[in-house]
């Protein structure tokens, strides 16, 4: 059985409710978002957008994936996301020529919410990988955001060859009046490790004698979840799927989503087994020959760090988070970063340090010798 589905009972523990050998619908793309447009109101040039606002022509400029917290006078309570925001044209504020009102096309998506605010107090906006996310932007208005729009429909997942137990073999006996919130569908490797899990709807549509016989059913779910990796990534977890990586530099056959999935899939891999205390101290070697997009650096770095398919970090707020400590090395170290030039050339018009507005290579060298470690460029 390559897939388990488990789920938490009322004391928190966790109950398997099923086995399955195989799933049809675990890898989807999205369904896109209607595309709106929406106007930042009085925004500042710093953090995301200062490098909108610093170019002569920003107009089609694309900011990738927004994250939008709006605050009432003390902290956010509402989370938003501009999926695949684009600049469309920008201005002077009405009342502040030092500000700017900036027209985005964007899908919207709400991710969660606390309170519902008739005005709010103003909005942070930062986003994706880039080291300016550690500085938020901000703006007193975002004209709308505050729409009503409907949900888009559930994009279904069938469980091939499940030996289903109580309660969820209830559920398959009667499933039209079955319908009990989440689960978390466990992957295994080869070896019986899980190597990724996916939060699943428990809406069952039909379930059916399975294709694989030996008593066993095949169940749709109506609505697999969200997060689902796209069929683009699937030779990452079939590699994966062959047991943790145990030989170097795996991860440069991959484009930069490969990469940013590989990513993903060592966040679980670095708590299995627990970490050891952090070391520090003695010299450390990056493979710098195919580090030619920001994935790729963070996976050089993990993989200098703490060997193939470990984790420390995947984007600029993760990695200096793991350089506090608690992942497995702090410094003060040594980093020693060989063919460096391959990453300074490839990533010197991408994202930008924060503070220093520095290109992505030259901030993530300058962050870890803050940080105590002394870094070595061949």
């Amino acid at each position: 059985m390559k897939y388990l589905l488990v789920r938490e009972d009322e004391d928190g523990v966790e109950q398997l409710w099923g086995r399955c050998a195989g799933v049809d619908g675990l890898f989807v793309d999205p369904v896109p978002l209607p595309r709106e447009v929406l106007t930042l109101r009085g925004c500042g040039p710093d953090g995301i957008l200062g490098d909108v606002l610093a170019g002569p022509d920003v107009s089609l400029r694309s900011l990738g994936d927004l994250c939008v917290e709006v605050w009432d006078d003390e902290q956010p309570v509402q989370w938003w996301t501009l999926v695949d925001a684009v600049v469309v044209a920008h201005q002077p504020h009405a009342a502040d020529p030092a500000l700017y009102d900036i027209v985005l096309g964007a899908g919207v998506r709400k991710d969660e919410s606390f309170v519902e605010l008739s005005a709010p107090s103003r909005f942070e906006l930062s986003g994706g990988t880039t080291a300016a996310a550690a500085r938020p932007s901000r703006c007193s208005a975002v004209d709308g955001l505050f729409e009503s729009r409907d949900d888009p429909a559930p994009v279904p997942m069938e469980l091939i060859g499940c030996e289903a137990v109580e309660p969820l073999l209830v559920g398959t006996q009667q499933p039209r009046r079955w319908a009990r919130d989440w689960a978390e569908l466990l992957v295994l490797d080869r070896h019986g490790g899980v190597m990724a899990s996916r939060v699943v709807g428990l809406a069952i549509d039909g379930a059916r004698p399975s294709v694989l016989g030996d008593g066993l059913e095949d169940i749709t779910l109506t609505d697999g979840g969200d997060g689902r990796p796209s069929p683009a990534v699937r030779p990452v977890w079939e590699k994966w799927c062959q047991g943790p990586p145990s030989e170097p530099n795996v991860w440069a056959a991959y484009d930069a989503q490969g990469r940013a999935e590989w990513l993903e899939l060592s966040t679980r891999a670095w708590r299995v087994p627990a970490p050891r205390p952090d070391r520090s101290g003695g010299e450390y070697h990056v493979d710098g020959r195919f580090v030619t997009d920001v994935p790729g650096l963070h996976c050089a770095i993990a993989e200098a760090l703490l060997g193939p398919g470990r984790y420390f970090g995947r984007e600029w707020n993760a990695f200096e988070d793991c350089l506090a400590g608690g992942f497995g090395v702090i410094p003060p170290f040594t980093l020693i970063w060989h063919d460096s030039e391959v990453a300074r050339r490839a990533l010197e018009d991408g994202a930008k340090d924060a503070g220093e507005r520095l290109p992505y290579f030259e901030g993530v060298v300058r962050l870890l010798e803050r940080r105590g470690v002394t870094v070595l460029l061949r």
